[in-house]
């Protein structure tokens, strides 16, 4: 199930927020857990049950280790935690990539493959993964306490706004709010989160779908018919679709809380108007790069380490790792290279100078490096990425594809709202609009434009039938 399906907007949340508001608060935490196991396991039953399990195990781990006073104990369930969900994520995720790597290996030297049945990856599974690590390595540090019962822990877990694709939020960040969030749980936060949901929608369907329909026919054409004009078409398209995709997701993710009563961590801030790589990655999935600087580069030593070399090192294999999390193949793997690269020389040398050259040059700059990027991203094979790319430069221009009114003009929406925060105006704006209060006048207002937006985005979803979420895969 997806937040942008018609089956979630008109059938399932309705129903959920009825029994929700209905219920007594003591009870408000079981019903969410429920909801979201219904939820999760609409789109993937049995895989439902291998979550279940292991936040089972970890309950009990977590807390036996909580009560020992042996640091030799705590570490060794520490391990033992981490081992187990890392495990699981290794298996699901990459058993896959692996054999058939080994396999080809093995062939090349002359050895018959092996028939063997690929697995299925369980939805969602590297969000969750690094959550229940957050939690198990928060509570060995002494950040905070373990909870004590069973369906709270359950609810950090599988809480479905966040649970297939995000935010990531640490564990120390949601605890507090899962005992008591009695002050957050207002009409006017139901009402704020009402139009950030309606927002992150707005951007999934109205933009992102429509991108992803030009981006889709432009990468199912041969090799032969990419040329300059149609790769750059195709490539930008995807560009601004994975940005509409992923930060509406998230908008809804926080949209949703919100009218629970949580505050969860924003994922996204103008991502396309970063002067350099350095800056993209810190406004673009915010919370993985949180969770990759907590929980990665400062326990290999971060910026406290004896040479540069190390340093750098460090930085590159956090985004090796980190295009590794994204999908097991040797596009990711390279796509974390290849960020981990520019932020290297970005740290060494260029980064003062991205500092002293105009603005819009270095935005520039930024857009093509992270377009360019996205090109394996979006294309499975390396050798097909390669292609592409070269394809962007080779100034092909024989046939020049014309985009007929409709998707132009989706085109310079997408264009305009990624570039639209370079203004500060428009960031103050962009505040006011997601995180403020409203008059009462505004509060009218902003409910008739939300109720037109949602009636768009249903006729468009009907209508459409592109609607899948790009980082649902991941």
């Amino acid at each position: 199930m997806v937040f942008s399906s018609i089956v979630f907007i008109l059938y399932f949340l309705p129903l959920f927020f009825t029994v929700y508001f209905l219920s007594p608060k003591k009870w408000r935490n079981v019903i969410i857990v429920l909801g979201s196991i219904f939820f999760y396991s609409w789109g993937a039953p049995k895989f439902i049950f291998v979550i279940l399990l292991t936040t089972l195990l970890d309950f009990f781990i977590v807390r036996k280790m909580d009560s020992s006073d042996s640091i030799n104990v705590r570490k060794w369930l520490l391990i033992g935690s981490v081992g187990v969900n890392v495990g699981l994520l290794f298996y699901f995720k990459y058993s896959n990539f692996f054999i058939e790597n080994i396999q080809s290996v093995l062939a090349h030297w002359g050895y018959e493959r092996t028939e063997w049945v690929k697995l299925a990856l369980p939805i969602g599974i590297s969000f969750y993964t690094f959550e229940t690590i957050t939690y198990v390595v928060d509570v060995y540090r002494r950040v905070h306490k373990p909870l004590t019962v069973f369906t709270d822990y359950l609810l950090y877990i599988i809480f479905f706004p966040k649970l297939v694709a995000g935010p990531i939020v640490r564990y120390h960040d949601m605890a507090d709010q899962i005992m008591d969030r009695e002050k957050y749980e207002t009409n006017e936060n139901r009402l704020l989160g009402f139009y950030r949901f309606i927002i992150g929608l707005a951007k999934k369907v109205l933009i992102a779908n429509h991108m992803g329909f030009v981006a889709d026919q432009v990468f199912a054409l041969p090799h032969e018919d990419w040329t300059t004009p149609t790769a750059w078409i195709g490539i930008l398209a995807y560009t601004f679709q994975i940005y509409f995709d992923f930060s509406g997701y998230s908008d809804m993710a926080l949209g949703l809380a919100r009218m629970m009563g949580f505050r969860l961590p924003e994922n996204f801030d103008n991502p396309y108007i970063a002067r350099s790589v350095t800056e993209f990655w810190r406004r673009w999935h915010i919370s993985l790069g949180n969770w990759m600087r907590n929980y990665l580069y400062i326990p290999l030593g971060g910026n406290r380490v004896d040479s540069k070399f190390r340093l750098y090192l460090n930085l590159w294999l956090v985004f090796l790792l980190s295009g590794f999390w994204h999908g097991a193949s040797w596009n990711f793997l390279f796509w974390g290279a290849y960020h981990g690269f520019f932020l290297v020389i970005e740290r060494m040398f260029l980064g003062k100078y991205l500092e002293r050259i105009p603005n819009v040059c270095s935005v520039l700059y930024n857009f093509l490096i992270i377009t360019i990027g996205w090109v394996f991203f979006r294309i499975e094979s390396f050798s097909e990425a390669t292609c592409f790319v070269s394809k962007l430069f080779s100034w092909n221009v024989k046939e020049v594809i014309y985009l007929n009114s409709e998707y132009a003009f989706y085109f310079i929406i997408a264009g305009f709202f990624s570039f639209f925060g370079i203004m500060k105006w428009a960031q103050r704006l962009q505040k006011k609009v997601l995180t403020e209060t409203y008059s009462s006048l505004g509060y009218i207002s902003a409910t008739m434009l939300a109720m037109i937006f949602l009636t768009l985005c249903v006729a468009s979803i009907s209508s459409l039938g592109y609607n899948s979420f790009i980082y649902f895969r991941f």
